[in-house]
């Protein structure tokens, strides 16, 4: 399972709780798109994760921003997957990054409203914050593997599913 969340907004801890948590606990592979805020948050999110690939948001502290990048690449399960904060992206831009990096999938926060969107050849997955939702629900999302493609799942932090979608491989 590869699990991707964002927006943390934390000080000190890593704020996950529920099946965020075991979501996180349990993966192969976490992808955080941006906004720990602190380096105790980024260290306390690696500490639960087996791979942690991040990335930096408009919110992360110097020391953050100097131990993580703007953008990240990496191919899970047959899929190349990027991601980034998205703060300073449009649909257009984030389809061209689509293309420049040959990806299917594409990782983005910034906005806290968790999404699946389902582009010609690519798929914008926006897990949501789990911990600082403001006007929309908690989330976080989950990636598995079935019978030859990836079933992509929005849930809350109490695991209920939220939103579901198909990428095949």
């Amino acid at each position: 399972m590869l699990t991707v969340i964002s927006d943390t907004h934390g000080t000190d801890g890593h704020r996950l709780t529920g099946r965020t948590l075991d979501a996180v606990r349990e993966a192969d592979h976490v992808v955080h798109a941006g906004d720990f805020t602190t380096e105790a948050v980024l260290d306390a999110v690696e500490a639960e994760c087996d791979r942690l690939t991040a990335v930096i948001g408009n919110n992360d502290t110097p020391t953050v921003r100097a131990r993580l990048p703007d953008l990240a690449t990496l191919s899970w399960s047959g899929l190349r997957i990027v991601a980034a904060h998205g703060h300073e992206h449009t649909e257009t831009s984030l389809g061209l990054l689509a293309r420049q990096e040959d990806a299917d999938i594409v990782v983005v926060g910034h906005s806290h409203k968790p999404t699946i969107t389902q582009f010609g050849g690519w798929t914008l997955v926006n897990p949501g914050s789990y911990a600082d939702p403001r006007r929309y629900r908690p989330a976080h999302a989950e990636l598995t593997t079935d019978a030859g493609a990836v079933r992509i799942r929005l849930r809350s932090p109490d695991g209920t599913p939220l939103s579901t979608a198909v990428v095949e491989r």
